[in-house]
């Protein structure tokens, strides 16, 4: 779609809603999107957490928050029909049960998505078994829209603290409700003593609900530095960017280092599958997974044997 000159501004639509780790992979879609309409009049809905990101990005003129009213709730139902309308082209990046039943709720626009009904569906039969990124980029290139294989995030990548070098990244933490997610807070404090040994400073970054694993690190390893609900995720993106390496579990901070191009190590249990769900990071050898059934039984010596 192309806009002529002096002609009115298409208007387009992005969903994209959670969470962090499906957010950040969709940055090159987003990039993608901007550039096959350079003059188009571009709104992000998203989710809460994500307007600060996303208001500082190059890609969109406008972002709201979707407060994701019940479907029994006619007045916000009625507010989130207002939101939908009038688009000229609608590119749902979340493709979940929830977003198809926007499709209907915007009054059947033009529509990229999983919506068999929908003008621009993404009619890939393997799409539930995709990773993300190529899942996306599949999409798009069935609406006509070639894809951007590494978003510019200059934008993104000088925020946050500046901190003495060397210094290394751990994320503690997972989705509360998932615990089996996580590798155990006293392995993380080993190989922290690890990390302080060889001169490199171990930082701990989370939410504000993560300091009670930051303390028990710091039982093991006094030396490590607390960031825990200190950063913004700008300030965390930065942070990675200038960062020797990250460790930390499958959860979003991971993705979003590996997006601004930090050496990432990423712990993943039985609780998640890394072929749908890993960070990729952009060079080789720039993210490697270490996989194992139960976290509690992965070894503070291979995962430090992957660091070296």
């Amino acid at each position: 779609m192309t806009v002529g000159q002096g002609a009115e501004r298409a208007r387009i639509l992005v969903i994209r809603l959670s969470a962090l780790g499906d957010f950040v992979q969709s940055f090159g879609p987003f990039e993608a999107i901007r550039r096959a309409h350079p003059n188009a009049d571009i709104t992000l809905l998203t989710t809460r957490p994500f307007v600060e990101l996303a208001r500082l990005a190059p890609w969109f003129d406008h972002v709201e928050a979707d407060h994701r009213p019940r479907w029994t709730d006619l007045a916000g139902l009625h507010a989130l029909r207002r939101q939908l309308r009038g688009y000229d082209r609608v590119y749902d990046l979340q493709t979940s049960g929830r977003t198809a039943r926007y499709f209907w709720l915007a009054g059947r626009p033009v529509w990229s998505g999983h919506v068999a009904a929908a003008a621009l569906p993404h009619a890939n039969p393997w799409r539930n078994i995709m990773h993300t990124r190529p899942r996306q980029r599949d999409q798009l290139r069935m609406a006509g829209i070639a894809p951007a294989e590494r978003s510019d995030l200059a934008w993104l990548v000088h925020a946050g603290p500046r901190l003495p070098q060397p210094y290394a990244l751990l994320v503690p933490g997972a989705a509360p409700h998932r615990p089996a997610k996580r590798w155990p807070a006293e392995h993380y404090g080993q190989l922290a003593c690890e990390l302080v040994a060889r001169g490199i400073t171990p930082v701990v970054v989370g939410s504000a609900g993560e300091q009670p694993l930051a303390a028990q690190i710091m039982q093991l390893c006094p030396q490590v530095r607390d960031l825990t609900g200190q950063t913004s995720l700008p300030e965390l993106a930065g942070l990675a960017a200038r960062a020797w390496g990250a460790v930390g579990n499958d959860t979003g901070p991971m993705h979003l280092a590996a997006e601004v191009g930090c050496r990432c190590l990423v712990l993943f249990s039985r609780e998640s599958t890394p072929a749908r769900t890993a960070p990729l990071g952009y060079a080789p050898g720039q993210v490697e997974v270490l996989w194992a059934r139960d976290l509690a039984f992965l070894s503070v010596q291979r995962v430090a044997a992957a660091l070296w």
